[in-house]
């Protein structure tokens, strides 16, 4: 059993960056509060993601009240922070939005670890809504291919009203852990080599919808050859038998992992229409 990690809420360094927002780290989780500040920071900017989880929030100058947090995927095994991560933040905060970039535990093999990382984050930027210029009421989860998953399994397995998101943002998402069709490296790495089938259901997300989970926009390119497009189509169609309101785009070309990439050849597309769908339904 995974031992209970004593939670100490500190801020390790918040500074105001040359576009106006402030820029905040912070660590989910700590044993060890005698921990030098320095060191804490230099824990959070550590490319090692099996330990150390933590959050980078970038509040607006002009906050509108809601917030996303960004899972940046990997496949379990690594975190795309770059396009998947910290390069989005000046385009969401022109929008008014507080972002905030997650760095969450590799599971390896332990699925429960990056749901947990998932939710804390999700509790601080609820206990934390009135500094950050967030309606508690209006917090999103967000992710990317692997990262896409933990989004969905919060969605979908969030534990009280508490850690339960808004709304959820999937970019190419993997959603299912059916060997038939997930992408066999996320599986492996988040529930092992050789699950059981009742896990391989568990975090089958597409199988967890109710009518209580957030409204979705999911995106991906129908050219995908890592992770199949199934999983995000699949999903849509479980949220709109559960009568939740959701919003696929399906650009014709790009592949997979193209974040905020300028090299994808429907950027422009698909920020102007999750642009629109965040002023109009959020």
């Amino acid at each position: 059993m995974r031992k209970t990690i004593l939670f100490v809420s500190m801020f390790l360094s918040s500074v105001l960056t040359s576009h106006g927002q402030s820029k905040v780290e912070m660590l989910l989780w700590d044993e060890n509060p005698s921990d030098t500040t320095a060191a804490k920071t230099a824990a959070i900017r550590a490319t090692d993601f099996t330990k150390d989880p933590a959050i980078t929030v970038y509040v607006p100058k002009d906050p509108n009240g809601k917030a996303i947090i960004m899972c940046p995927g990997g496949g379990y095994v690594w975190e795309a922070t770059g396009h998947e991560g910290h390069d989005m933040a000046e385009w969401f905060n022109r929008q008014g939005i507080t972002y905030i970039v997650l760095k969450y535990r590799l599971p390896k093999g332990d699925s429960e670890v990056p749901l947990s990382d998932a939710e804390q984050a999700m509790r601080l930027v609820r206990e934390h809504a009135g500094e950050w210029g967030v309606d508690p009421s209006k917090v999103g989860i967000m992710g990317a291919s692997a990262g896409g998953h933990l989004a969905s399994t919060l969605a979908t397995h969030y534990s009280s009203n508490a850690t339960r998101p808004d709304f959820q943002i999937l970019f190419y998402p993997v959603v299912t852990m059916d060997p038939n069709y997930t992408h066999m490296g996320s599986h492996d790495y988040l529930l092992g080599p050789d699950p059981s089938k009742e896990l391989e259901n568990k975090y089958s997300n597409e199988l967890q919808v109710t009518g209580d989970t957030p409204k979705a926009f999911i995106m991906l390119s129908s050219d995908d050859t890592i992770v199949p497009v199934a999983n995000g189509i699949n999903y849509y169609m479980a949220l709109l038998k559960n009568n939740v309101s959701a919003t696929l785009h399906a650009y014709p070309s790009g592949g997979h992992g193209w974040g905020y990439g300028d090299a994808f050849q429907y950027k422009d597309q698909w920020t102007s229409e999750l642009e629109k769908w965040l002023r109009e339904e959020i």
